[in-house]
């Protein structure tokens, strides 16, 4: 099965390198991820909740996420790690959401130890759980990584502990959350590159065979930082979580404001992809059959 095999590839290319995840958040962004050479990709539920139309606070459910999981990953045919907020309740859900993610094409998720309804990560405000609220969270996820997956699922955790409580807050969660069965750790909203270097050595101190993930976001806490970089500091992989859609909305914008002004688009045809370059992304040759899904990479 397909899935299956991504989730044992993804863990293969978090051990021999630093991985470039950009965010997809539809199946059209899956595919001209597929087409740019990138190996791996990331659903955030940022982005999925703001094509919805809604913000980051827990407006779209477990089906709609899955909705959005499926696309991608039939249309990319990549291994995909899926933004799971609080996984959608408490542990009983959790349980549910591995097996919901997995089925529908995410060879991993992450979960959060924010209270619902939570925030986006690199905002202020947050509140969190108590540890073992969350540490019984990963313990129920991992159970289920090993029932659906044989284990090759991908159970990250990921803290905010470092907006409400301090670095120390931090590390000591994601060490508990190691030792709860984790095999990801996601530190959110780090201020620094020294401090995500700190986290790192700290994490990897304890078991150097830990998942790393960085979040590399824009307008947030944490300053730009280059791959080469993250790889030095020992992180397995990096997100660009939003950084497709804001793109794509800046575009979008721009182009109804001309539209509105020129009352016409022939002064932004320039700007688009043509015909041919839709139809390429998409695998379609008009006259021919096409069969679904046409992965990307298959």
């Amino acid at each position: 099965m397909l899935f299956k095999q991504n989730c044992s590839l993804f863990r293969k290319l978090l051990a021999q390198k630093c991985l470039m995840m950009p965010g997809a958040y539809n199946g059209m962004a899956g595919r001209q991820c597929a087409d740019n050479g990138f190996e791996a990709l990331y659903i955030s539920g940022a982005a999925v909740t703001a094509s919805s139309g809604v913000p980051d606070i827990g407006m779209v459910t477990l089906d709609g996420f899955c909705k959005t999981i499926k696309d991608v990953a039939l249309a990319s045919g990549l291994p995909i790690l899926a933004d799971a907020d609080t996984g959608f309740g408490e542990g009983e859900m959790c349980s549910k959401t591995v097996w919901e993610y997995f089925i529908h094409g995410a060879s991993g998720l992450h979960i959060e130890d924010q209270v619902f309804p939570k925030r986006c990560g690199h905002l202020d405000g947050k509140e969190l759980v108590p540890s073992d609220v969350m540490e019984k969270k990963i313990q129920i996820a991992k159970n289920a990584s090993i029932q659906c997956s044989g284990g090759e699922f991908v159970i990250c955790a990921r803290t905010d502990a470092r907006g409400t409580h301090g670095l120390d807050e931090c590390i000591k969660r994601s060490k508990a959350y190691m030792d709860a069965g984790a095999d990801m750790i996601f530190p959110e909203g780090l201020h620094t590159k020294e401090e995500m270097a700190v986290v790192a050595k700290e994490l990897k101190s304890k078991n150097p065979n830990i998942y790393l993930l960085a979040n590399m976001t824009e307008f947030g806490k944490t300053p730009y930082i280059s791959l080469k970089e993250f790889e030095q500091m020992g992180y397995n992989c990096v997100i660009y979580p939003v950084s497709t859609l804001r793109i794509a909305s800046k575009a979008i914008d721009g182009f109804l404001k001309q539209l509105k002004k020129d009352e016409s688009q022939v002064n932004s045809v320039e700007n688009m992809q043509t015909r041919k370059e839709l139809y390429s992304t998409l695998g379609y040759t008009p006259g021919k059959e096409w069969y679904f899904p046409n992965s990307k990479k298959q």
